[in-house]
């Protein structure tokens, strides 16, 4: 949700209203007409025309035979540009598929973006639960993901109150957890572990499991390696999950430091 408070007074409003209707069709995956998101981004149909027709130019949007318009390749071209920019060098790319493989667990890369918990790679692992959610782009329950409480943790409680309380505590499930107290009593148990955990906090069934990759001061820098399994298997294996986790991010930790010869 945009800050109206936050809202800068050099604002070109053309580009502002043509982002609202990218995203108004975004997310319609059945089409809308010109109409249609006149209607719902409060736009004169004149305006909406335009910005539709200059969309569809620059291959943003593409209009139907049916008179719809639907999202356009070109934001899939910007999406694997975001994907390839939030992995790092191409050898970080590598180790996750490596991890992947050798495990059968999915592998993912998480850091702050703008202050907010982010997943920035990932590599799917064969023997992992598939989650749909769990690819590039902001995490919206991190207090239910290991990925998500290893990087609160690196937080202040007073900073991890403030994220908290503007993200909320969603329940996805019986096992999330929803009270800042049962928190930070989780987060304090994943420090004493050096490895944290979540068991059917995010699906039931699945577990996770995070350790810090990079401790950065920087809040941005700071990046955690996870991993999804089925949670039976995190039950009998959790100390050679932390084990090979902290090998991963060894691995991880070199990639980073590594020049991108962009070939990744």
């Amino acid at each position: 949700m945009r800050d109206p408070l936050a809202e800068p007074s050099d604002l070109i409003r053309s580009v502002s209203r043509a982002l609202r209707v990218l995203e108004a069709v975004g997310r319609a995956p059945k089409g809308l007409t010109v109409k249609q998101v006149a209607r719902r981004c409060e736009l004169t149909v004149a305006t909406t025309y335009h910005l539709v027709r200059t969309l569809a130019y620059e291959g943003y949007v593409i209009r139907r035979e049916d008179g719809t318009y639907i999202v356009g390749l070109e934001v899939a071209d910007r999406y694997r540009e975001l994907v390839a920019a939030f992995r790092g060098p191409p050898a970080v790319g590598d180790a996750l598929r490596k991890a992947a493989v050798d495990t059968g667990y999915s592998h993912f890369l998480g850091r702050f973006v703008g202050g907010q918990v982010a997943i920035t790679a990932s590599a799917e692992g064969p023997r992992s639960p598939y989650l749909e959610e769990m690819v590039p782009g902001f995490d919206e329950g991190a207090h239910a993901t290991a990925l998500g409480k290893a990087l609160l943790a690196t937080l202040t409680p007073d900073q991890r109150f403030r994220y908290l309380r503007e993200y909320g505590m969603r329940p996805f499930t019986q096992q999330t957890l929803t009270t800042t107290e049962s928190f930070e009593s989780d987060l304090a148990a994943g420090e004493r572990r050096g490895m944290h955990l979540e068991m059917g906090q995010y699906r039931p069934g699945v577990a996770c499991a995070a350790v810090i990759v990079s401790p950065d001061r920087d809040m941005e820098r700071r990046v955690v390696l996870a991993c999804a399994l089925p949670a039976a298997e995190m039950m009998t294996s959790a100390r050679v999950v932390r084990a090979k986790l902290l090998a991963v991010a060894r691995t991880v930790s070199d990639a980073l430091g590594a020049p991108d010869n962009g070939n990744g």
